[in-house]
């Protein structure tokens, strides 16, 4: 297991924002931005991702100490601190606070069930493609794949 796996697994663990880790950092007096820590939790594959090297992991590790025990002359009981975690976390609006949502069909007349469809309303779409192929028109975009600006490297 490398210590991006072991920094990201106690960041999903403790339920920690990237500045509260950069704030666990300064309490052992070790500076980093919060572009630097987000290189961390990169992909693998992406190409600004950075390996949480050995004394990163280390400082983190002694500021959650700190972070989670306090110090001897001040202490803390860390289930109060991981509680309070857990408070700061915005709650998920649940589905039955939330009124119902219907879309609106797009011809109200036809969703209706009591009477047939008006025929003035409804718009003619064409049985058959106006230019169908091998009507003697190029195509202009052919067979192209898009890779977005990401280099594949096999």
């Amino acid at each position: 297991m490398t210590n991006n796996d072991i920094f990201k697994k106690l960041r999903v663990a403790l339920m920690l924002r990237d500045d509260q880790i950069v704030e666990i950092l300064e309490l052992v007096d070790f500076r980093i931005s919060k572009s630097e820590l987000g290189a961390f939790f990169r992909d693998e594959k992406h190409e600004n991702y950075m390996e949480c090297g050995d004394q990163v992991l280390r400082n983190f590790l002694n500021g959650l100490v700190i972070h989670l025990r306090g110090t001897k002359e001040n202490p803390k009981n860390p289930n109060d601190v991981l509680a309070k975690h857990k408070a700061e976390i915005p709650k998920k609006e649940s589905s039955k606070d939330r009124p119902e949502f219907k879309a609106k069909p797009k011809d109200e007349e036809r969703s209706r069930g009591d009477q047939s469809p008006s025929k003035s309303n409804s718009a003619k779409k064409p049985s058959k493609k106006e230019f169908p192929k091998g009507n003697g028109k190029t195509p202009v975009v052919e067979k192209v794949k898009y890779n977005f600006g990401k280099n594949k490297k096999s």
